[in-house]
Order: C-alpha cells, then sequence, then structure tokens
C-alpha cells in the first residue's frame, strides 16, 4: 500500500530540499523528483507573502512510499528544513 503526505514548508530553498531529500537516502532524478528505495518525493516552491513587506519561499513537497518508510522520512526532513528556515 502507498501511502501520500503533503507538507509545507517556508524558508527553505529548492536547492535545500534537494540536498536534505539525499541525505535522507535519495537521489535527484530530475528538477523536482527525488527518489529514494522506498519512497520518492516530489516537490514544487512558490513565493508567498508574510506581511506588507516581507515575502519567503515555501516549498510543497509530496511524499509518496510505504507507510512503514514514510512517516521517519518525513519527521526527519521537518527536522531540518525547521532548522534552515521555519
Amino acid at each position: 500500500m502507498t501511502t501520500h503526505v503533503e507538507r509545507s514548508f517556508r524558508g527553505i530553498s529548492e536547492r535545500l530540499t534537494v540536498r536534505y531529500l539525499t541525505k535522507l537516502g535519495g537521489e535527484q532524478v530530475d528538477d523536482d523528483t527525488v527518489e529514494g528505495d522506498n519512497w520518492t518525493a516530489t516537490f514544487s516552491s512558490e513565493t508567498v507573502s508574510v506581511g506588507p513587506s516581507l515575502t519567503l519561499t515555501e516549498i510543497t513537497i509530496v511524499f509518496e512510499g510505504e507507510p512503514d518508510h514514510l512517516e521517519p522520512l518525513v519527521d526527519e526532513f521537518a527536522q531540518k528544513a525547521m532548522r534552515a528556515g521555519g
């Protein structure tokens, strides 16, 4: 059974997203997809406004994979992303 989890992270770049996902065991397969042995992460980015004069990059990632592998992966990525920007 494959599970899908969508999460958004602000203040992190696409470059860091790829770096963190590859450090978690994945390999970049195209501009917006990183695949691991039991999971795939596809991401997109957009600029969002925070208040009247501040903007941040928001990365949205769709993680797909086996539930047993996906939950720890998403948790580990979230920890890395929180240290990077929020």
